[in-house]
């Protein structure tokens, strides 16, 4: 199995800035990094941790098993407000651990030969073998297009179509040629895998991530106390837009400068930015897990109710 690096994680923890006998969330647990450094701080506080994938919290047990003020939790992370009422801060890494992505019975990578599965959570119904054998070509487009900015989705949507007339297609590498058919040679001959893309997408859609993160955003404000801090590490443009777009929207009012108003009529936003401009890996860190590369980590704080 391949061990899990956690991606910036001296950064996420210092933006977090642990309370000794708070209360915190790890939305997205994975393989515990993140969760024994919070717990390493945390004293005799409470560490509520989440995570879709049952093998993934056993792995985690084994990792925090010296720590008896962890509760774990079976779950989306954005479901996290029924199960805790306050907390002084949560963490969301939202990457796929390596362990995901190199086992090859999982289906998450491209560079191995799987089932094409995809799935999070193994209790879910949809998988990538369903989007791709059955969702039509239009919603194919869509999905490349929207979740994996694929500028060439229609042309790879057009070769799944006439291709699973004759067979199904049912591994991660059948789909990796399909989708090379497809491609034109010159976009072939550069640098990176040509089916990236959309497996991005593919696993955006049946795990539905960005609906996730959405539902996050628009309630986490419910739970956090003042002066709690809300950090995530994003792995790329579609999930950042969002968070970016919706801490601007919290640490800012409207205004409108023609009307006159007393100091204490003047509406204060409720949060603040910890970081304004969002922090990226070290040379250092890219160069010891080339995974980190794309990461961009942003935190948040309350300010009062």
């Amino acid at each position: 199995m391949t061990k899990h690096i956690s991606v910036l994680l001296n950064e996420a923890l210092e933006l977090l800035d642990v309370k000794e006998g708070g209360t915190y969330i790890d939305g997205t647990l994975g393989r515990g990094g993140h969760s024994k450094k919070i717990l390493e701080k945390l004293g005799n506080g409470k560490l509520y941790c989440f995570d879709l994938d049952n093998q993934a919290i056993e792995e985690s047990k084994e990792v925090l098993k010296d720590y008896k003020n962890v509760i774990y939790i079976h779950d989306n992370y954005m479901n996290m407000n029924k199960y805790v009422d306050s907390v002084d801060g949560i963490l969301l890494d939202l990457g796929v651990s390596s362990p995901q992505f190199d086992e090859a019975s999982r289906g998450f990578s491209y560079r191995y030969d799987g089932p094409l599965d995809m799935r999070m959570n193994s209790d879910n119904d949809l998988t990538a073998y369903t989007i791709i054998n059955t969702y039509s070509q239009e919603e194919l487009i869509k999905i490349f297009y929207d979740y994996g900015e694929e500028k060439f989705a229609r042309r790879i949507a057009e070769k799944i179509v006439e291709h699973r007339k004759t067979v199904p297609i049912e591994t991660t590498l059948q789909l990796v040629e399909v989708i090379k058919e497809a491609l034109p040679s010159k976009i072939l001959s550069q640098k990176g895998h040509p089916a990236k893309q959309v497996f991005q997408a593919l696993r955006i859609a049946v795990n539905h991530e960005l609906d996730s993160l959405s539902f996050f955003l628009d309630n986490f404000d419910q739970i956090l106390k003042k002066d709690g801090k809300a950090v995530i590490i994003s792995f790329h443009s579609l999930e950042d837009r969002l968070i970016k777009r919706k801490f601007k929207q919290l640490s800012s009012v409207e205004d409108d400068k023609r009307i006159f108003k007393l100091p204490e009529e003047i509406e204060k936003a409720k949060f603040a930015l910890i970081n304004h401009k969002a922090i990226s890996p070290s040379e250092d860190e890219i160069k010891n897990n080339p995974r980190s590369k794309s990461a961009k980590l942003r935190g948040i704080v309350r300010l009062g109710d």
